[in-house]
């Protein structure tokens, strides 16, 4: 346990990519196979589900420091984590530390310690929170109620933690990364079986990593398309709003994978009953869509699916779906990934054109065509453009050169600062979560939260205005005085009768502060209204197209 939390104390408290690949590489090369497997699952960012019930912690921490209730709000609101908040005021004195406990082996604590509470009557986990607060030091106390909360957030990519054990083991990130894709379990021949270079693969449901397009003309990296070449050198596709999925038939099975390595075959039967035809050995790689006619359906369609396991008759005649494939990653059972897409292209139309829909190659004359193209993104129901060379090969992760995404421009609206609250992590200092409110009848209703699109400096400074025009606060959450306003980016918008502005938004960040302008100049939810239907008229002509000339489809030109 002890060397995992110095691992986790050593990625957090650097930024440094070289430094993170080394305490990685380290920590494995010395530690027990069965630890080091249990670390790579949560450094994989894979969890633990939630142990303990969620109103447990709190009172047992006043339990344990003996504080009043308001003090240990106050301090929470201050530090803005619970499982830190515990560890300064509830873990052992110095000298009081018991090492044989805190010097158990990873999986030991893991296996023998902390699964073994699921299920336990909750004096029972009360009782065994307390001892082990009493005899834990600080950091151990904090990394182990980050483990008993399923909220163990490392700050490594898989790309990384791939990097590491290559050099271990003397492989390729590649070949690591396709061993951690899919389903495993954290054991000593798990992690033997990862490094081993002659094991030999059995497992027919594991996709390949996913690659990922980079993004142009964003707040960082103003790069415009032209400047990446002649667009004769690219394959452009629409960007599709669904959930982009590898779909695999191996072995006379179906296996469907979400980009978050969630198995989803059974949740989409009618994309399982038509894999039935693809040939034996084929991987494709595409987007799950709710699909109608030959056109696609708005993503709220699509999410009326997402948490069903096994959707009945009358959900599947209301949001039908349909997997559109976009590459071929596997065929006849040979990993074709190192193949120019040109190539895999003409081979994807062979292989998955008779039974699902293909993304097709959006033609124009020059950029500036395309960029007009591209303006009509929203009535189509996609987001933009993908653009891929054609002599790329399907790499993993996101790697800057290969493929892009030219999204359309977002909505936006200019909304008023009403409430802050301190983040997370590094951010536990700071206010940096935002309530945004606009106008009606002249007064504020709350339309979104966001949390990103500032830099550290107007952070900070953020922050030092908000400590000094408080005017109430409820607990970690300020009301705060409504003078700043901010352009608010966000990918779609919706009526929401759970919301009291009766609206919900998809995606918002911060574009941009309006120092320009005063509070009284931010939108009214009129506006915002008058958003809402230009995106469901923009929905329904989707739903409602009637030729493939009005379909993303369709070669366009």
């Amino acid at each position: 346990m002890q060397r995992f939390v110095e691992l986790y104390a050593a990625l957090d408290g650097t930024t440094s990519t070289l430094a993170k690949v080394a305490a990685m590489e380290t920590y494995f090369r010395a530690a027990e196979p069965a630890d080091a497997a249990w670390a790579l699952y949560f450094l994989t960012g894979r969890r633990l589900k939630r142990l303990l019930a969620p109103g447990l912690l709190r009172p047992l921490a006043l339990e344990a420091t003996g504080l009043p209730d308001w003090l240990f709000e106050d301090c929470y609101a201050t530090v803005g984590d619970l499982a830190e908040t515990l560890s300064l005021l509830a873990s052992a004195e110095p000298g009081q530390h018991d090492p044989s406990l805190g010097h158990r082996a990873l999986s030991h604590w893991i296996e023998d310690h902390i699964l073994p509470l699921q299920g336990l009557p909750e004096e029972h986990s009360r009782r065994q929170l307390l001892d082990w607060w009493s005899r834990l030091p600080r950091q151990q106390v904090f990394v182990l109620s980050k483990l008993l909360t399923g909220a163990l957030r490392v700050g490594v990519s898989q790309t990384l933690t791939a990097r590491a054990l290559g050099k271990v083991a003397g492989l390729e990130p590649t070949a690591i990364q396709h061993r951690l894709m899919g389903s495993w379990e954290p054991s000593a021949d798990f992690f033997n079986a990862l490094l081993d270079p002659d094991a030999a693969d059995d497992d027919r449901s594991r996709p390949y990593p996913f690659f990922l397009a980079s993004p142009l003309d964003t707040p960082t990296d103003r790069r415009r398309p032209e400047e990446l070449g002649t667009l004769g050198e690219f394959q452009v596709e629409w960007k599709w709003d669904g959930i982009r999925g590898q779909l695999i038939r191996r072995g006379g099975e179906t296996f469907l994978w979400s980009r978050g390595e969630e198995l989803v075959t059974e949740r989409f039967p009618e994309i399982q009953a038509l894999a039935e035809h693809l040939p034996d050995g084929t991987v494709l790689d595409g987007e799950i869509l709710a699909w109608e006619n030959g056109h696609p359906l708005p993503f709220s369609v699509l999410q009326t699916r997402i948490g069903r396991k096994k959707p009945g008759r009358t959900i599947l005649k209301k949001a039908p779906v349909s997997f559109v494939a976009y590459d071929l990653l596997e065929r006849d059972g040979v990993d074709r990934r190192s193949v120019p897409l040109r190539e895999r292209r003409a081979a994807l139309e062979a292989v998955a054109g008779p039974h699902f829909p293909l993304s097709k190659v959006v033609e124009a004359t020059d950029w500036p065509a395309l960029d007009a193209l591209r303006q009509s993104s929203r009535e189509r129901g996609v987001e933009g453009f993908i653009l891929k060379r054609l002599d790329s090969a399907y790499g993993t992760g996101r790697k800057k050169g290969s493929w892009w995404k030219w999204k359309i421009d977002p909505l936006t609206v200019d909304a008023v600062l009403i409430y802050a609250q301190a983040g997370h992590g590094k951010r536990a200092t700071l206010l940096t979560d935002y309530t945004f409110a606009v106008w009606r009848d002249g007064a504020l209703v709350p339309i979104a939260k966001a949390y990103s699109g500032l830099d550290d400096g107007e952070i900070r400074e953020l922050d030092r205005w908000l400590r000094r025009h408080t005017r109430e606060r409820f607990g970690p959450v300020r009301s705060v005085e409504p003078e700043q306003v901010f352009e608010l980016a966000f990918e779609g918008i919706r009526r929401s009768s759970r919301h009291k502005s009766g609206i919900a938004v998809r995606f918002p960040r911060i574009a941009r502060w309006r120092r320009d302008l005063a509070a009284r100049d931010a939108d009214t939810l009129e506006h915002v209204l008058e958003l809402v239907s230009a995106e469901e008229k923009a929905a329904e002509a989707v739903r409602t197209a009637a030729t493939e000339a009005h379909s993303p489809t369709e070669s366009s030109s």
